[in-house]
């Protein structure tokens, strides 16, 4: 890339992946910063929703989702057990396997966050008509596929 035309500057789609990437670095501040009152990291954020959705899940399936090493759940999981939102009981037919769910405590705080996640989302998306947003959603879960098929 020695040459000054090789650069990607002036090229479409490099400049719309980078705007791509600030948006998603914009994103994850607003939403740091907006989830700083119920001091709530947004790793934990991702686990409270995800054992919502799926109670009772081992704390592997749940590493497995979140695409995070077992050493990290292992960190998040001691200071949510500490504040009492999640519970963590070990599986009726196999004691190796925990499994993990939310108590009534962590069921409101991800309410809490859950309204400030959503309206977070109405604010940016708000910009754009609904066939705009499914149209971008079809094309970041595009992107998702291709990469993930390597």
């Amino acid at each position: 890339m020695n040459n000054k035309q090789d650069l990607p500057w002036d090229n479409p789609r490099f400049r719309n992946w980078i705007a791509l990437v600030r948006a998603e670095k914009a994103v994850v501040n607003a939403l740091t910063k907006a989830l700083q009152p119920l001091d709530l990291k947004l790793a934990q954020l991702d686990m409270l929703m995800n054992l919502y959705r799926h109670p009772g899940m081992s704390q592997h399936d749940l590493a497995r989702k979140l695409l995070v090493g077992r050493s990290n759940i292992t960190m998040l999981l001691p200071q949510l057990e500490h504040r009492g939102v999640v519970r963590r009981e070990s599986d009726a037919k196999d004691k190796r396997i925990m499994r993990l769910s939310l108590t009534t405590e962590g069921e409101a705080l991800l309410m809490q966050a859950l309204k400030i996640y959503s309206a977070l989302i109405e604010r940016v998306m708000a910009q754009s008509s609904h066939r705009e947003c499914d149209m971008m959603g079809d094309q970041m879960r595009r992107i998702e596929d291709m990469l993930k098929e390597g």
